[in-house]
């Protein structure tokens, strides 16, 4: 029986990574670290299950970090501004959450219609986005940093650091999101869409398959998984800025590259994803742990592995 490496490539340099991470540094599988280095990836894990359906409809999301910074900062504002008159507490979060979903339902649907109904490339319509929500959020930052208030810093941090039997909220969010994506792309009729419209959408049209409206989907729930990540976000470190979620893009595409996912479109796995956020942030906390190499290549090591990933993938097209 051949063994496809395609397939168990992500899954055995997960397993190589752990044992590296294990043998550098003994407090690495300690539940602490693991508990952090699952909650810190949660954020990019729950954009890149988003991302998945995104590439595998054949399309492109560069926005996503700057997306989030301007999300974080308006969720920020809103309760800033509306905490004098409603007070600290879970109602003012319930509105600033609203917010933010909102937010990133309207800015995935503003890629969808540009891409779809203007038909402008994916590529050229979210690169112009990013620049246009970075620009946003510093400005509405006056080029510093959104603070929110003390009291309701106090309020939302369970958002963050609670759970339920010591999983942290962003760890079982995430995981629910990546079973509900795994779910819709395998089983649902919107995944074998997607994956037939990145396949060839001449052929999708044919097959009554509306490719417009399938492509606008993927984006408009990219937005929203990018809100349901800010507000994972905001908690930590209850402040947003022009810093804020950069290189969210490239992580979150690179996730996606190495679980499997086609980066021409036509095909795509969430589980695959999910090992590919795994990865990086591994990656990134082995570097954290050691001094071998400096953590400020972790932005380089990220951009040599979705190199790597596609030339990988142009061997497989290859051979089939």
């Amino acid at each position: 029986m051949k063994l496809d490496l395609h397939v168990l490539g992500p899954i055995l340099a997960l397993v190589v990574l752990v044992l590296v991470g294990a043998a550098m540094n003994s407090n690495f599988l300690s539940a602490a670290n693991v508990t952090n280095v699952l909650s810190r990836s949660a954020f990019i894990g729950i954009i890149a299950v988003g991302m998945t359906f995104v590439i595998t409809a054949g399309g492109l999301d560069l926005s996503v970090g700057s997306m989030a910074a301007f999300i974080a900062g308006l969720m920020i504002m809103v309760m800033n501004g509306l905490l004098p008159t409603m007070g600290p507490g879970w109602p003012l979060v319930g509105v600033g959450v609203g917010a933010a979903l909102l937010a990133g339902l309207l800015a995935g649907f503003l890629n969808g219609f540009l891409v779809t109904t203007m038909r402008i490339e994916a590529f050229i319509v979210t690169l112009g986005t990013m620049g246009i929500y970075r620009s946003l959020v510093t400005w509405l930052a006056d080029g510093g940093t959104l603070s929110l208030d003390f009291g309701m810093r106090t309020v939302i941090r369970p958002i963050y650091y609670n759970g339920i039997l010591g999983i942290s909220w962003p760890i079982i969010v995430f995981a629910l999101v990546a079973i509900a994506g795994e779910t819709i792309m395998r089983r649902g009729a919107f995944g074998r869409h997607a994956a037939a419209v990145g396949s060839n959408d001449q052929v999708a049209r044919y097959s009554s398959v509306d490719v417009n409206r399938v492509r606008m989907l993927t984006y408009v729930f990219l937005g929203l998984l990018v809100g349901i990540a800010t507000i994972m976000y905001v908690p930590r470190l209850g402040s947003a800025s022009s810093s804020t979620g950069v290189l969210w893009e490239l992580e979150a595409i690179a996730a996606v590259i190495i679980g499997g996912t086609m980066l021409k479109g036509g095909f795509g796995r969430v589980w695959g994803t999910v090992i590919g956020v795994l990865i990086l942030s591994l990656i990134d906390n082995i570097l954290n742990l050691t001094d071998g190499v400096s953590p400020y290549l972790n932005g380089a090591i990220q951009g040599v592995i979705i190199i790597l990933a596609v030339i990988l993938q142009r061997e497989r097209k290859a051979e089939g």
